[in-house]
């Protein structure tokens, strides 16, 4: 069996990791990196240590309107099933070239599997809701990771296509965490080993392009006695320096650049409280078992809510602030997301849609 994979964004390629990894034991992979988020160099700290397989293709697409965007990355990825005339097209999360990766695979004569279906936040708003919504009813096969996604699958019609796998995500967790523990020196080079801290990332839009909440986020953090230490997205830095405000949170945050998967792993696992806007995140932090405050009004996680692990805030200063007091207390037995084998569900499931 032939599978032409696509990965746009930093969190694909962790999930990538697992399912990548796996298939490739057995079947042909061609793995397509759009370019819609591209790093040089961080895209080379992840090749080299989660041993993901450096892509076949860049399209090289870059930033740009989200029509223009995804159409750039139709064309290559159109290009691609044409040249290669895969078996299986599959593709991950949320991101634009998610959406162009259900386009094309919809037209084209190629199963079309997306993993990480199901998810709603209910907020139409977000162009990641979207992408959510059109790629799932586009796909042949859909690849859950809770019973929840699943529900929301089925309210929506398209549960006959559709299997609990479990995440993805939490595969290559419990695979990192081993490797974080032995190679990462990021507590020794922030001089955090023997300190309590809190461990925040700001990026979306709705936080950042918004003064008064970018602004109430920070400030609100930094008045907490412990230190803090945030690794900060280029569009959070471009905000805080549009704001006036960058000057003034370096000194009472600690800013760094954005750090490998393994250094961030080991930054969550002994984080006091995880205070993020990610997605990913909040489940990372909910399989670490370290509380999470959200700085968002909904999430596409409700099962880190319901098990107590998970608190959402938004950016309001007095939320923040009693969740920082206060902070939430997951009972993670529930094991909503699986047990870490998702990826191989994922091929036994490919294997047997392919012999029909």
């Amino acid at each position: 069996m032939q599978i032409l994979s696509v990965v746009g964004a930093r969190p694909q390629f962790i999930k990538a990791y697992a399912v990548s990894n796996e298939l490739r034991k057995e079947h042909d992979e061609v793995l397509v990196h759009t370019g819609q988020h591209y790093d040089e160099e961080m895209s080379d700290v992840f090749f080299e240590e989660l041993d993901i397989p450096r892509p076949d293709h860049n399209l090289g697409v870059g930033s740009d309107t989200h029509a223009n965007q995804t159409a750039e990355m139709m064309v290559g990825l159109e290009e691609l099933v044409h040249h290669y005339e895969p078996d299986v097209l599959l593709c991950y999360g949320d991101t634009n070239s998610t959406l162009a990766s259900g386009i094309v695979g919809s037209k084209e004569d190629v199963v079309f599997a997306h993993v990480e279906a199901g998810l709603r936040s209910f907020n139409r708003e977000m162009p990641e809701e979207i992408n959510r919504i059109l790629t799932d009813h586009a796909a042949d096969l859909l690849f859950a990771p809770s019973e929840r996604a699943m529900e929301y699958l089925e309210s929506e019609g398209i549960t006959e296509r559709a299997h609990n796998v479990g995440d993805v995500m939490y595969d290559a967790l419990l695979s990192a965490r081993e490797k974080a523990v032995s190679q990462s020196t990021i507590l020794d080079e922030l001089d955090l080993r023997d300190e309590a801290y809190l461990l925040a990332t700001v990026h979306r839009p709705r936080n950042t392009d918004d003064r008064e909440r970018l602004e109430a986020i920070l400030e609100t953090l930094a008045a907490d006695d412990r230190r803090v230490v945030l690794p900060a997205h280029p569009r959070t830095v471009d905000r805080l320096e549009q704001y006036g405000l960058l000057d003034a949170i370096e000194e009472e945050v600690t800013l760094i650049d954005p750090v490998g998967y393994l250094d961030f792993i080991n930054l969550q696992a002994n984080a006091d409280i995880i205070i993020t806007d990610s997605g990913g995140i909040q489940k990372e932090a909910f399989f670490l078992d370290i509380p999470c405050v959200t700085l968002r009004g909904e999430t596409e996680w409700p099962e880190t809510i319901e098990a107590g692990g998970n608190i959402l805030v938004g950016a309001d200063r007095n939320a923040i602030r009693d969740a920082l007091a206060n902070p939430p207390q997951s009972t993670f037995d529930a094991k909503p997301y699986g047990d870490g084998n998702a990826a191989q569900r994922i091929q036994d499931i490919l294997e047997r849609y392919d012999e029909i």
